[in-house]
């Protein structure tokens, strides 16, 4: 093996049940809910990750000498580029037109989860790095060994992304929102680190949806019942028809996500007049939530800042978790109090006549961002000295 790791060896699991529970947990650890075998082996279980939807399962497996596991990575053959919320579609266009081959590719991420974390899980210790370096090598191995165009690391840590840089990959920028917990005693002390316009704003939305008549209570692990799921996908798959057109999950896997994850789920749903109208379902991991998927039975003049932000803020603030982060996009999230973060990933494009222009794309993309991120930063409704 490369890198100066030759007794280390790496092999590919088709499946995650291939590496198992116990050792993929050692790796992965405990903070984030959706490298946890629960969630991933959930996803193929259901069906939603598997040869059929485009996300074959190639993990990778790294041991030592003793043949104990010191290092795993979700990695996946993809026929497409849907489901993993950093877009390369431009790039398979301009490919594919000049001859090449663009798909099939390799990705390590959480499928359909735009959630930033670690992407090489190496137990922690002195061999850490090296493990590291075995999934990075093993990932280029497979890909040129299968003559795959590229091999794409999504919603990784800023280190990591250095890390694969100093091997060649190119590192793209991205941005996201999210809320930071000052040590808030309740909401109201939030709002009162905002400048007035913006407090009395937020106030009026949440006013606005209680004076509607709507409940938003927060049911967590086995306060989920069936019903509550056969709602809350209805609303998704309704979402998915209308803005997306494809719902990358099924109704199997959200059950299997209260089966497996029991109080890490956490679910906003919405009611009026004793009928549910909407769910946010959020993750909670050791030090934030993070909100994930989001529908409604129809429009409802601030709910969606209610169930999605406002609510998951009073969770946080409950239970003493540091952070919310709310997904990709909306700039209006500012506005509520969620402020810009840069996201990276990273990227290995073999083909040298497609490198040199995803290259410059990524140089000039990365500077768009870079303004982006100052611009939002000056937009954030806190009093000075606050943010």
């Amino acid at each position: 093996m490369p890198d100066g790791s030759e007794h280390i060896s790496v092999r590919v699991a088709e499946s995650i049940a291939g590496i198992g529970e116990a050792g993929w947990d050692a790796c992965a650890g405990a903070d984030d809910p959706f490298l946890s075998y629960a969630f991933l082996s959930a996803l193929e279980e259901a069906g939603c990750v598997s040869a059929e939807s485009g996300w074959l399962p190639h993990h990778l497996a790294v041991e030592a000498p003793d043949g104990s596991l010191i290092a795993v990575a979700p990695l996946y053959v993809k026929g497409h580029s849907q489901g993993e919320y950093i877009f390369d579609w431009g790039w398979a266009d301009a490919y594919e037109r000049a001859g090449g081959r663009y798909y099939p590719k390799l990705q390590c991420a959480v499928p359909f989860t735009p959630v930033p974390g670690r992407r090489l899980l190496a137990k922690p210790g002195p061999g850490a790095s090296a493990a590291e370096a075995a999934l990075a090598a093993g990932m280029e191995e497979l890909a040129d060994r299968h003559g795959l165009s590229s091999v794409h690391a999504t919603f990784l840590p800023e280190d990591q992304a250095e890390n694969l840089a100093e091997r060649g990959w190119l590192v793209r920028h991205g941005l996201q929102y999210h809320w930071r917990n000052r040590d808030y005693e309740n909401f109201e002390d939030f709002l009162a680190t905002m400048m007035s316009r913006k407090r009395k704003s937020i106030a009026k939305e949440r006013r606005r949806v209680a004076e509607a008549g709507i409940d938003t209570p927060i049911l967590c692990g086995a306060d989920i019942k069936p019903h509550h799921w056969d709602a809350f996908y209805r609303f998704y798959v309704d979402t998915y028809d209308r803005k997306w057109g494809y719902p990358y999950l099924n109704r199997e896997f959200f059950e299997l996500l209260t089966e497996r994850l029991g109080e890490r789920v956490v679910l906003v749903m919405a009611e009026l007049d004793g009928r549910v109208i909407a769910g946010a379902l959020n993750l909670r991991g050791t030090d934030a939530l993070y909100g994930r998927n989001w529908g409604a039975e129809g429009d409802y003049r601030f709910l969606h800042f209610e169930a999605c932000y406002y609510r998951a803020i009073d969770f946080a603030i409950e239970h003493g978790l540091q952070r919310v982060e709310a997904g990709t996009q909306g700039p209006h999230k500012v506005q509520r109090g969620y402020e810009p973060v840069r996201t990276f990933s990273a990227h290995l494009i073999r083909d040298p006549g497609l490198r040199e222009p995803v290259a410059d794309f990524i140089r000039r993309e990365s500077r768009q961002v870079t303004h982006e991120l100052e611009a939002m930063a000056e937009m954030t409704p806190y009093r000075r000295g606050e943010g």
